[in-house]
C-alpha cells in the first residue's frame, strides 16, 4: 500500500502510476512505489474504494460522482483548446497535458499554474523546453505530473527537478543524471522534490519498478 500521508514520502513512494481501461483493473494494483491508477471517466460508475485519477475527454462535461469525487482529473488538450481548458473550474485538482510546441511550453505551464491547474509533462520533450518548463514549476505551488518512457526517463526527470530547486544546471542533469546524488538525497530534500514531480505515468510499471531497483533508488 502507498505510505501514509502522515509518514515522510521517500523519493519513488507512490510516484509511479499508469493508465487502466477499466475500474477493475485498476483495482488490482498496489505497491509502495505507486500512485494512485489512472482511470477513464467512463469507467467510473460507482465510487470506487480506493482514490484514483480520473482521465477526461477534453469535449466532454466534467463529471460529478454523487458523494465522491478522485484525488485528481487530467485531460490531455490541444494547443487551440488550451484557454478553454484554462477556464475549467474541477471539483479536484486538474492535471493539464498541453500539447504545444516546446517553445510555448513553460509559458503554458505558466498559465496553468496562474489558474491552479497542475502542468502535465509529456515524453519526448527536448532538454530546453523541460529545463523551461522546470524554471517555471521550481516556483509554482501546484507541482507537476509527468509522462516517461523508462526509468532511463524517470531518473533524468528526478534529477532534472533536484537541479531545478538547487539552482544547478537543469540540462546536463537531464543529460548525465546523478544516481549517487538520488540515492543521498536527505528526507527533507526527497520531500521536497515530490512537492513538485507529483507523479510519473509510465506504460509498464513492472519494467520501471525493475529497472528503479536495480539501481539502488527504492529506499529513498
Amino acid at each position: 500500500m502507498p505510505p501514509s500521508r502522515d509518514e515522510p514520502r521517500g523519493l519513488l513512494d507512490a510516484l509511479l502510476t499508469r493508465r487502466h481501461d477499466t475500474l477493475a483493473s485498476a483495482l488490482e494494483v498496489s505497491g509502495r512505489m505507486l500512485a494512485p491508477p489512472i482511470v477513464p471517466a467512463a469507467a467510473v460508475t460507482a465510487p470506487p474504494k480506493r482514490e484514483l485519477v480520473v482521465e477526461l475527454d477534453a469535449s466532454a462535461e466534467l463529471p460529478a460522482p454523487s458523494g465522491w469525487r478522485p484525488l485528481r482529473y487530467q485531460i490531455d488538450c490541444a494547443a487551440e483548446d488550451l484557454e478553454n481548458v484554462l477556464a475549467v473550474v474541477a471539483p479536484a485538482p486538474l492535471v493539464v497535458y498541453a500539447h504545444v510546441p516546446d517553445a510555448a511550453l513553460a509559458d503554458a505551464a505558466r498559465a496553468l499554474t496562474e489558474v491552479g491547474h497542475i502542468p502535465g509533462l509529456t515524453s519526448g520533450r527536448g532538454p530546453d523546453a523541460v529545463a523551461d518548463f522546470l524554471s517555471v514549476l521550481a516556483h509554482a505551488d501546484t507541482g507537476y505530473a509527468a509522462r516517461a518512457d523508462g526509468a532511463a526517463d524517470l531518473v533524468a526527470l528526478l534529477a532534472a527537478t533536484v537541479a531545478a530547486l538547487s539552482g544547478f544546471d537543469v540540462r546536463a542533469a537531464l543529460a548525465a543524471p546523478d544516481t549517487a546524488r538520488l540515492r543521498g538525497l536527505i528526507p527533507d530534500a526527497a520531500a521536497a522534490v515530490r512537492e513538485i514531480l507529483l507523479t510519473v505515468e509510465v506504460d509498464d510499471l513492472d519494467r520501471v519498478v525493475r529497472e528503479l531497483e536495480a539501481l539502488d533508488l527504492t529506499g529513498g
